[in-house]
């Protein structure tokens, strides 16, 4: 287990704490096995996509990745006929006789990868995941952990499901170097 990670919190204007979260390193070699593993050995339980301004993507893998390669600083998933994505988590330095600029490098960058958990308005979590952004701030991937308060098929759970945060655990424990602190069963769900 690595060393542990300092939680940090978003807060409202009001004061009220909306998210909790743990900074994770943004170097290739963390990136790369990190998202290896999601992609490679849970693939079947992450939603994903970027979230932008006006956009939010919640997609599922369309089964076990037929590859998943690093080269120029992209790490790419790839399913033969269900499509694939590209994912910069290192240095694109384009080739020698077409450089990347600098700038262009650094916008691609990851700035910022974390673990966020969701609260709600009594400060009771309720969404988990792992957040990336480029080196401008702009969304390049949410992965969404499976949801004590959703159903497998993405219905409003009649009962929580508290098993289906082990996935969270794992990585919380495993890259962020936190174990469980309890406060993940606290939660009544959406709207609650």
């Amino acid at each position: 287990m690595p060393h542990p990670i300092a939680v940090e919190h978003k807060t409202a204007e009001d004061g009220r704490v909306l998210a909790e979260f743990w900074p994770l390193p943004t170097d290739q070699a963390f990136l790369e096995t990190l998202f290896r593993d999601l992609f490679e050995n849970h693939w079947h339980q992450l939603t994903f996509g970027p979230m932008v301004e006006g956009g939010a993507y919640e997609l599922r893998c369309p089964g076990a990745p037929q590859s998943i390669t690093v080269s120029g600083g992209y790490f790419t998933v790839h399913w033969g006929s269900g499509g694939h994505f590209h994912l910069c988590i290192g240095e694109n330095r384009g080739s020698p006789e077409n450089p990347t600029p600098p700038e262009l490098i650094a916008h691609r960058r990851p700035g910022r990868v974390w673990l966020e958990r969701g609260l709600d308005r009594a400060g009771h979590p309720v969404t988990w995941s792992l957040r990336a952004v480029n080196g401008r701030g702009e969304s390049t991937i949410a992965i969404f952990f499976p949801n004590p308060f959703l159903t497998p098929d993405d219905g409003i759970a009649e009962t929580p499901d508290f098993g289906r945060l082990a996935l969270w655990q794992l990585v919380l424990e495993r890259y962020a170097g936190t174990l469980p602190d309890g406060r993940d069963r606290l939660g009544k769900g959406f709207g609650k």
